[in-house]
């Protein structure tokens, strides 16, 4: 192996927990590859400098298939055999209570994409890229704004910890938006036929049909079943992956106006000046080459995240998960992959660890998804607040609800203290 610096033989190793196979590799595999891309650039330019060295990346993945005694064996693997410094993971039903006695034990900084897997007793988890399911109420918002004839709305679910705190949101913005939720179904995930499902949201002749964050199977077979039934409404999701796939199976009339959160990299509003995510029609452009027909909502999200955490590395001059931690939230703000956002969420999650800012509306308009606005998260909690907690609260998702370790909100600054 090759030295680098100061004659130092320097490898640097980043955990990706997720179920890279199964129904959720959609929401992993391309995060990898993505991470992938990130690294083979960092490594191509030297290495990352820390302090007067530089280290060699090195990406370790363990296959969760969204398993709780699997995300259990790969949080050890990574953490005591493997030494690495930083785990990227989903999160939902991967961080059981035993995987997050292990990161705490091991004071590991690890990166969720869904912000309400935080809290306090968890100190060194955080949400630095993705604001899942908070940033769902900017596409509601929207299409209250926009299309004001829209009364009504039907939604659907998996149950599980990416389902079942997406619903609680969507009644939420629902609610504040003045839109009435006339049907809601929560499905298992091992749900194979979705057409009864769709008959019984059509039933109440809806306005909306809300795939909530659904898996992108589920959202696929949703959708081409509302297609199949004649639906002439509006169609709202968390994601759409591979949509020009469900333009195919459907066709580009009936997917017109379709409105979700994740834009193609390609989208020339990511090109102002507002976004904090280096080249991102480039690295689109590779990511498609690459990895042909696989782009998905979290495609850019592990490389946002480890952009933020690299920064945060070389100005603490060291990779020590605490000192990182403490070095991304030096006074209260980050850059966040589009726009600056602040380090949010005591009131929501029991700890401000989630970069919260601005989130895209995105809909397809002639066959391609465009971004239509930058919603602002913190202004609508700023207004609603008290209906996503009472949602939250009447669904047991509130973090002081959940049965993790009994820690106080000061662990963080205890152990802050112990590093220094």
């Amino acid at each position: 192996m090759r030295d680098f610096g100061l004659g130092s033989q320097t490898v640097l190793k980043i955990g990706i927990l997720a179920p890279l196979t199964g129904p959720l590799k959609a929401w992993a595999l391309p995060g990898f590859n993505g991470s992938l891309i990130w690294v083979e650039r960092i490594n191509a330019a030297g290495g990352l400098k820390v302090g007067s060295r530089k280290y060699k990346l090195e990406l370790i993945q363990f296959d969760t298939n969204y398993q709780p005694d699997l995300a259990l064996q790969g949080a050890r693997k990574l953490i005591m055999e493997d030494g690495v410094k930083l785990i990227l993971m989903i999160g939902g039903n991967d961080l059981t209570a035993e995987v997050r006695r292990l990161i705490s034990q091991h004071r590991m900084l690890v990166a969720t994409l869904l912000p309400s897997d935080l809290s306090p007793d968890v100190p060194t988890l955080v949400a630095p890229s993705e604001v899942h399911p908070i940033y769902n109420v900017t596409g509601v918002e929207w299409l209250r704004r926009k299309h004001p004839e829209l009364k009504t709305a039907a939604l659907c679910a998996q149950r599980d910890l990416l389902g079942l705190p997406s619903i609680a949101t969507y009644r939420a913005a629902f609610e504040a938006a003045g839109i009435e939720l006339v049907a809601e179904r929560v499905f298992e995930p091992e749900t194979s036929d979705f057409g009864p499902i769709v008959d019984e949201l059509m039933a109440k002749k809806p306005d909306i049909l809300c795939w909530d964050t659904a898996y992108e199977p589920f959202v696929h077979s949703l959708t081409i079943e509302a297609f199949k039934r004649g639906f002439r409404g509006r169609l709202l999701s968390c994601t759409c992956d591979n949509y020009p796939e469900l333009i195919r199976r459907t066709s580009v009339e009936f997917m017109e106006g379709f409105v979700f959160q994740f834009p193609d990299f390609d989208d020339p509003r990511l090109n102002d000046g507002h976004t904090n995510f280096e080249d991102p029609g480039k690295f689109y452009e590779e990511f498609c080459r690459r990895f042909p027909g696989t782009w998905s909502a979290v495609s850019w999200e592990y490389a946002s995240t480890l952009e933020l955490w690299k920064s945060a590395v070389q100005r603490a001059r060291t990779f020590e998960p605490f000192s990182v931690l403490a070095a991304m939230k030096v006074g209260g703000i980050g850059p966040h992959a589009f726009g600056e956002a602040r380090w949010w969420g005591k009131d929501l999650f029991g700890i401000d660890n989630a970069l919260v800012g601005e989130w895209p509306v995105v809909a397809i308009v002639d066959g391609k998804a465009r971004i239509q606005e930058f919603g602002s998260i913190a202004d609508w909690w700023s207004k609603h607040r008290s209906i996503l907690v009472k949602h939250m609260r009447s669904m047991n998702l509130m973090w002081d609800q959940r049965e993790h370790l009994a820690a106080s909100a000061e662990t963080l600054d205890r152990l802050t203290a112990q590093d220094s």
